[in-house]
């Protein structure tokens, strides 16, 4: 094999792992648009939550978490194929400012739809743009450094679970922003909601910066898979371990009369903040679809995969427009069936929904993608 075809190929099963979690995404956000009238909790309740919704919604936790630690690896990649760290860092304060923009901006207004906003959602694209903004500084250590930094944030970060400030106060916002999960009265007719405190992605960022070299020109095939399929083991085993000992940084697992309850009890974490459990097991996962992708080869539905994931923040924002527009053309042609919202009754729908829309989907999404490709010349075009 020449050495332009492992290049293609390790490139290629990162977009496709981006690609496929996109989906996963595609698959909450259509739940949380039309089912919205059957909201769950964080973590989710056993007692009320049926399989098929428990299902759906740990399959979408991988999502934020593989998200951000590729961000991480891309930007090593960004280095390599640049001038270093100079230019690593001046990208990432570049795109970290346009992310946190974009999220005030453009994502805000397709989840409200109110302009001017009365709320604004800090959500997923805010917590990687102040987390990239944070890794335009941390590159700059050296890599055993950052590594055993990105470690200590996601193994200790629970130890704060139990630092609280005086609400309202200028301690209070920052550590809402950085660890608890709240509001922010930011004038008499906005408020501000920290659904992502960013400190635990800043440590996954970090993370996926810190295994770049995995990925690296010359680094052995055999060599890389070996090191994700070690990582991804060893994630899982924690996970397990600590979990089984049903102490730190998470809502205790119980035994129930079902062994299916049971078991969604143990798979049963915390996203907001991510404790360091869900870390482990959807960085885990995570790293083993990316070991599963690669040794795919180039096959038709990892390039089909790819292409999602090769202009992610683009599908990003056309989804999310798509889904407002569809649900109110629902509201305008069958109104309000469960309560103060339309929905599906189950979760037959959502899922038929979020096989259908890629469909849907996949033309804009690749004509995009070809123009990124064609048109290196337009600069803003890496943005998205």
């Amino acid at each position: 094999m020449t050495d332009a075809a492992p290049l293609r190929q390790r490139l290629l099963s990162i977009d496709a792992l981006r690609g496929l979690v996109i989906l996963f995404m595609l698959l909450d956000h259509v739940r949380e648009t039309f089912l919205l009238h059957r909201q769950v909790g964080d973590p989710m309740s056993i007692d009320t939550t049926e399989p098929a919704l428990f299902i759906s919604r740990t399959l979408a936790h991988l999502c934020a978490p593989v998200f951000v630690l590729l961000t991480g690896l891309s930007a090593f990649l960004y280095g390599q194929k640049y001038q270093g760290r100079r230019d690593v860092s001046a990208f990432l304060f570049k795109r970290g400012l346009f992310l946190v923009v974009l999220e005030f901006t453009l994502v805000n207004f397709a989840w409200t739809f109110q302009l001017p906003p009365s709320v604004v959602y800090m959500q997923v694209i805010w917590a990687i743009g102040v987390s990239m903004l944070a890794l335009a500084a941390l590159v700059w250590l050296p890599r055993p450094l950052l590594i055993a930094l990105a470690l200590v944030i996601i193994g200790g970060h629970n130890l704060l679970d139990g630092l609280h400030f005086t609400p309202g106060s200028p301690a209070q916002t920052l550590w809402s922003i950085l660890h608890e999960r709240s509001w922010i009265q930011a004038s008499d007719t906005l408020r501000l909601r920290i659904t992502y405190p960013v400190l635990p992605w800043i440590g996954v960022i970090a993370l996926g910066y810190g295994i770049g070299p995995w990925f690296a020109n010359g680094m052995p095939p055999a060599l890389r898979q070996r090191y994700l399929l070690v990582g991804g083991v060893s994630a899982l085993v924690g996970f397990v371990l600590v979990r089984a000992a049903n102490g730190y940084g998470e809502k205790p697992w119980q035994a129930y009369e079902s062994g299916v309850q049971t078991l969604m009890s143990f798979f049963n974490v915390t996203k907001y903040p991510p404790s360091l459990l869900f870390l482990a097991l959807t960085l885990g996962v995570g790293l083993l679809l990316l070991l599963a992708l690669e040794r795919a080869g180039h096959r038709r539905w990892i390039g089909v995969l790819a292409v999602f994931g090769s202009v992610p923040m683009f599908f990003y924002l056309l989804h999310l427009y798509v889904l407002k527009v569809l649900y109110i053309a629902c509201v305008a042609l069958f109104g309000l069936n469960h309560g103060n919202y339309f929905g599906f009754d189950g979760m037959g729908a959502v899922w038929l929904a979020a096989l259908l829309l890629p469909l849907a989907l996949y033309a804009p999404v690749r004509w995009f993608a070809g123009l990124k490709a064609r048109r290196r010349d337009l600069a803003w075009l890496k943005y998205l």
